[in-house]
């Protein structure tokens, strides 16, 4: 008899690993340049929070219809296979995994170190940094690789810790602001009006609220899929945007606006030594940094397998070759390794192309937004496919929650347009290269198998 998965996770364990997956890094990464973007706009920054949230509220749950629809589907490539056809779900698995995974995770590997050299006193821009960026990002294919099972417990870890700092900011940050008179003061005064940018704030919004679609493949293992899933998602997603206002709010009761702004990496670490004091502050600061590897290593987790993934199709490189599995780790050893070259390599570009000036010229861009905003396009046929195909459906998920699912998707393009200008062009050259490379790598493949 075929072995199944069972039925093992309740509705609060699902919950628990939306928020889980998608709190991370990013709220502490990207809160410092919401407030930039907006020149110290609270008000406005907080709407970009909101308007962020909701679109990953609407996609969350009209990718909840799809999972309970494909019940046993896992995977935002398989959703793509199974709406968009096998051609469509390849396009996509390549994407995912040459450039999605790969470019935030060397991001991740990054801001990991980021914080680490503000701790040690290095220039987040220089050798120091980057050497830690490496050893991070070597240090957790390691322990994808050599150990999957040390690597899970790792990230169970990390989300009891990441949730400390953001609930004692959001808490007593805005307790101590409303107190002294902080929050009031941030709230009135505005640095400077930006043009577009609660454009570039959204923008910045949607690397922070990146995860959820990962929580889509615990389906085949909820008790009553159908009603819990989209409950799960719904109240997961919910509780992440909520928390990631609070602490923005919190955030607002240390220092003034215009001292975050300044001291930019240093912000967060300034904040948390405001409110509890050098060594508490520290402390703390160290909880986010742990936060962060636990977010690089949950990025890990899926660009160790993007080969394997694409290999088990019969696509991408050499599918006999990377579809090889290690029986004593029960890891794909070959699909892991080339994934973490994909990530040397896009973190040599990120420094490049962001951190220095400018070694690629016109062809630089954000690596940790673009590649984002890039997937939310992709989302677009498949929520048109569903409201097309879903005739099972009622109204409300097959067309309703569909369409506000398109519209958040197009907006986020249209805001990415506004904010990156001609890095979108950049990006799309780039990124149209090792697409058409995918292509010929599979017709090449397809040849071969005839």
């Amino acid at each position: 008899m075929e072995a199944k998965l069972e039925k093992k996770y309740g509705l609060i364990t699902a919950i628990a690993m939306v928020v889980g997956i998608v709190i991370g890094s990013g709220v502490f990464f990207k809160a410092e340049k919401i407030l930039s973007a907006t020149g110290g706009n609270l008000v406005q920054g907080i709407w970009a929070w909101v308007i962020g949230g909701l679109i990953m509220i609407c996609c969350a749950y009209t990718f909840a219809i799809m999972a309970t629809k494909y019940q046993y589907v896992n995977g935002v490539v398989d959703y793509a296979e199974a709406t968009m056809g096998s051609r469509y779900g390849n396009f996509v698995g390549w994407f995912m995994a040459s450039i999605y995974y790969p470019t935030l995770t060397s991001v991740l590997a990054w801001v990991s170190a980021r914080y680490t050299a503000v701790i040690l006193g290095f220039d987040i821009t220089g050798g120091e940094c980057m050497v830690i960026a490496c050893f991070y990002l070597v240090a957790s294919f390691a322990m994808n690789a050599l150990s999957p099972i040390l690597a899970g417990k790792f990230q169970v870890s990390t989300t009891i810790i990441k949730l400390i700092p953001l609930f004692l900011m959001a808490i007593v940050g805005t307790i101590v602001g409303l107190t002294n008179g902080m929050t009031v003061r941030n709230f009135t005064q505005v640095s400077e009006s930006v043009p577009s940018g609660l454009f570039t704030a959204i923008t910045a919004a949607s690397f922070a609220y990146e995860g959820w679609i990962i929580a889509t493949s615990i389906n085949a293992e909820l008790e009553n899929p159908k009603k819990n899933l989209p409950i799960a998602l719904i109240v997961g997603t919910f509780i992440i945007m909520i928390t990631y206002i609070l602490y923005y709010i919190g955030l607002a009761g240390t220092v003034e606006n215009e001292v975050i702004m300044q001291s930019g990496e240093k912000g967060a670490k300034l904040a948390f030594q405001t409110i509890f004091g050098s060594a508490g502050g520290t402390v703390l600061f160290v909880f986010v940094i742990i936060s962060c590897l636990g977010t690089l290593n949950g990025l890990m987790v899926g660009c160790t397998r993007g080969m394997y993934s694409l290999a088990v199709r019969g696509f991408g490189l050499k599918p006999k070759m990377f579809a090889q599995v290690d029986e004593v780790t029960n890891m794909s050893h070959n699909s892991a390794i080339l994934g973490l070259l994909l990530c040397g390599i896009w973190l040599l570009y990120f420094y490049g192309a962001n951190l220095t000036n400018s070694w690629f010229g016109f062809f630089s861009f954000d690596s940790s937004e673009l590649p984002i905003v890039a997937v939310y396009a992709m989302y677009i046929p498949i929520f048109i496919r569903l409201m097309i195909t879903g005739k099972e459906l009622n109204i409300f998920n097959r067309y309703i929650m569909p369409l506000l699912s398109l519209v958040g998707c197009v907006f986020m393009v249209f805001a990415a347009c506004l904010a990156h200008k001609m890095s979108v062009v950049a990006f799309l050259i780039i990124a149209a290269i090792i697409m058409i490379i995918g292509f010929l790598l599979n017709n090449h493949n397809q040849k071969l198998n005839k």
